[in-house]
């Protein structure tokens, strides 16, 4: 089993930066991608970005320049800067692996005006 556990939500006004991370725990494979999704007040879970165990990365379009994603070993990580009020939402990270996939249970980012 896998264990996904998101850390460093939090309340931020506009303009600042926050950092999140998720451990991946249990049975990982060697070739995986993590990635953070998020889900905002009435809208769709949608992806924010994701990187390969090799480090590539893919980001939303609308993100680029302002969310940068990270990982080292089993531990995912999205740097957020110049956070607008749009941005919150609730942070899913999650690992695909083995036509898998485990989600975390999610952490509030709440960006106040």
């Amino acid at each position: 089993q896998v264990q996904m556990v998101e850390s460093g939500g939090g309340l931020v006004q506009a303009g600042e930066s926050l950092r999140l991370s998720c451990v991946a725990s249990g049975n990982i494979a060697s070739t995986n991608v993590m990635a953070w999704y998020r889900q905002g007040p009435g809208n769709q879970r949608e992806l924010v970005a994701a990187i390969t165990s090799s480090g590539y990365t893919n980001y939303a379009d609308s993100l680029k320049g302002r969310f940068t994603i990270s990982r080292d070993k089993n531990t995912v990580s999205l740097e957020m800067n110049s956070l607008k009020p749009e941005d919150t939402a609730v942070y899913y990270c999650n690992l695909n692996q083995r036509g898998r996939t485990t989600w975390g249970q999610g952490t509030q980012v709440t960006v106040s005006s």
